[in-house]
């Protein structure tokens, strides 16, 4: 069934503006005439396009302001079209009565304009030099955000102003100035109760700590929470899943963890922890960390903010990465950068040998995956009546390699193979970022999922899957310990009031929770039911604990499901013969390597069935090993060492530093005299 085709966003700005237009010509016509239907029905569809504008069509509005017709000159025009036509239809001797009218109008926008001034200034006053999560900030002053409608000055003009044109309108068929009056005396109230309540806002005691203040403060919670070990991490929206893989290797560390952030939309897209999470927008005040007790940085990611923080002398900074695989990201140049470069195991350290990148072998440390702890060993084939495959294709990708993502290429194919066999449950879980670069992969994926659909409807008809209140009480629980409940219109300062410092117990409580939400999940679905899996939950790693077999693409998803040993297969879209594809890539040399049309599904999944017919179960063992080291001690002991090792540098160079200032450091004099040779004597501190 073919897909509907959007509309083209284009057009449909275009007739809204056309719209628009045509009922202020309308109006203007209908005030000069004067024809007062007309001018009922062209202000009336000018009201109603205005307020669909700020319902669907935001992106219009932007172009109306750069336009300079914004929401403020649009209203003036729409008000002084129907004041034009009072005075047309009224008496000319009642011209005093309207000039009242004009100045109270004049007196409500220049109102409106008070008002957004002192938005700004309120808002200044909000916009803190920190942002924190999970720490006790009552001491700033912190206080609930003024309501939406008085810090968005279009809603605001279209809800305060709304009386006074009503009134107008009202007064134009029977020529009743009093209906006008009327409204615009209810604007004017409504526009000095909005500022009054933001005057309000700026007295002493009512609006938070300033800058130093603030910044005093922050000092102040260094020095008494004495961080040891930090994670650094700035990035897009869509990228915070990198820092998020990093939360329970760092929360499980010897020390005192933090988070540190760049962007303040990003304190609220690290996922649920304890950790005391600070965002330092500015440079400034990321140099405060210099003076703290905070030795080591971990980096799951680059960005441009990074060089910023490399600065800082007294901190030790290690790149972990947020996967390996063989692609040429997990060997960036940039990763000379850091002090140390932690890989999971022999493989990375080869890779960035032979990559010759700068990253010398003395700086590379294995540490493991501890995130992979929670993955379970293989315990067998198959027992149920289905087999559970995981499909987990990655995205397209920048460069427009057609190796990157097997969705374009192989994606349907695979995905028709696996759903022929009447024995096979299909798990599909597509990466997050799939279509965002190359159209062709989201229309891809889109097929994908109703071919999945497809096969539900035809496989077993009406389904009611089991369990389903249980799992929806664990839902709400879950929700209840991860999720911040936010008044609407809640700002950075709100919500840091909101997430003051967490419950004793809180992140114990969440593993519990979600260990019991994944088995209910699991449980409740109908037996042999296909999954599209694309929310937060159930996680990657849980996908993998109940697959039998995992077919994706070269990227950090078969490293890390090797941690299981289970059967996996890669799907060979870059035009490679099967051995130059393996020579290529080193985490493939385990797999089964798929071609475009999935001829191979079959075969594979009689391995998967019988594995008296796997002949690579020992290849995964060997390539486990060589991808993510050794079993013991766990990778938690192994990246636990590793921080404190980097700790125990960062102490010893402070202490140089310390040493070498104390040194150079001249004395004070003891005698006014000289040493005999003309050079004053200095006795040492």
């Amino acid at each position: 069934m073919p897909l509907p085709l959007p509309r083209p966003p284009a057009l449909l700005k275009g007739l809204v503006t056309i719209v628009l237009a045509a009922a202020f010509a309308a109006q203007a016509i209908a005030a000069l005439l004067p024809h007062v239907p007309l001018l009922l029905a062209a202000t009336t569809v000018s009201l109603a396009t205005e307020a669909a504008l700020y319902r669907w069509q935001r992106g219009v509005l932007s172009l109306f302001a750069k336009s300079h017709a914004d929401i403020t000159v649009r209203h003036v025009l729409r008000d002084l079209l129907l004041v034009v036509a009072l005075l047309r239809l009224g008496e000319q001797d009642r011209e005093t009565v309207y000039a009242a009218l004009v100045a109270g109008l004049l007196a409500f926008y220049v109102l409106h304009c008070a008002i957004q001034a002192v938005s700004v200034l309120v808002r200044r006053t909000r916009t803190l030099p920190v942002v924190t999560r999970n720490i006790d900030a009552s001491a700033l002053r912190l206080s609930p955000a003024p309501p939406v409608l008085l810090r968005r000055p279009g809603h605001r003009l279209l809800v305060f102003g709304l009386p006074a044109t009503a009134g107008l309108l009202a007064a134009a068929p029977g020529d009743e100035p009093v209906y006008a009056a009327a409204g615009i005396a209810l604007s004017l109230a409504l526009a000095l109760t909005g500022l009054g309540a933001l005057l309000f806002r700026l007295l002493p005691g009512r609006r938070p700590a300033g800058e130093q203040e603030v910044l005093d403060w922050f000092d102040a919670w260094l020095a008494e929470y004495r961080p040891t070990v930090g994670l650094y991490f700035s990035g897009g929206a869509s990228s915070a899943y990198q820092a998020n893989m990093w939360l329970e290797p760092l929360a499980g560390l010897d020390g005192r963890p933090v988070i540190v952030l760049r962007e303040r939309f990003m304190v609220q897209k690290i996922a649920a922890t304890d950790i005391p999470i600070v965002c330092l927008p500015k440079v400034s005040t990321l140099m405060r960390l210099e003076h703290s007790t905070l030795q080591v940085l971990i980096h799951p990611s680059n960005s441009g903010k990074t060089s910023q923080v490399l600065r800082i002398p007294t901190i030790r900074h290690t790149f972990v990465n947020h996967g390996e695989s063989d692609k040429l990201s997990s060997c960036n140049p940039y990763a000379k950068a850091y002090d140390e470069v932690w890989v999971a195991g022999p493989a990375a350290r080869e890779r960035y040998a032979l990559a010759e990148v700068g990253v010398e072998d003395k700086d590379v440390v294995e540490t493991g995956r501890p995130q992979l702890d929670a993955v379970r060993p293989y315990a067998g084939p198959p027992t149920g009546t289905y087999t559970t495959v995981l499909y987990a294709p990655t995205w397209e990708g920048w460069d427009g390699n057609p190796g990157n993502t097997s969705v374009i290429a192989a994606g349907e194919n695979l995905v028709r193979a696996l759903l022929a066999d009447p024995g096979v449950r299909l798990l599909y879980k597509p990466h997050p970022l799939t279509g965002s670069v190359d159209p062709r992969a989201g229309a891809a994926d889109l097929r994908i999922r109703e071919l999945i659909r497809a096969a539900n409807r035809e496989r077993t008809g009406t389904r009611r899957p089991t369990g389903s209140a249980g799992l929806a009480r664990l839902t709400a629980e879950l929700d209840r310990l991860t999720t911040a409940v936010f008044r609407a219109g809640a700002d950075t300062v709100e919500r840091m009031r909101v997430q003051s410092a967490p419950e004793p117990g809180r992140a114990e409580a969440v593993a519990r929770a979600t260990a019991a939400w994944d088995e209910a999940y699991w449980a409740s679905l109908p037996e042999g039911e296909h999954q599209i899996i694309t929310d937060a939950r159930p996680a990657l790693y849980s996908c993998f604990n109940v697959a039998d077999l995992l077919i994706s693409d070269v990227s950090s998803v078969i490293s890390d499901f090797l941690a299981s040993e289970k059967p996996y297969a890669v799907a060979n879209t870059c035009g490679l013969p099967e051995e130059a594809f393996r020579t290529a890539f080193p985490t493939v040399a385990a797999a089964t390597v798929l071609t475009p049309d999935a001829a191979g599904v079959p075969e594979l999944l009689e391995t998967v069935r019988h594995p008296e017919k796997d002949d690579l179960a020992e290849a995964r063992a060997a390539l486990k090993l060589r991808l993510l080291g050794p079993a013991e001690p766990p990778s938690q002991e192994r990246f636990n060492a590793a921080v404190q090792a980097l700790c125990a540098q960062a102490r010893a160079h402070r202490a140089r530093v310390a040493e070498r200032l104390t040194a150079e450091l001249p004395g004070q004099r003891t005698e006014p005299a000289g040493d005999g040779a003309g050079l004053p004597t200095a006795a040492p501190r």
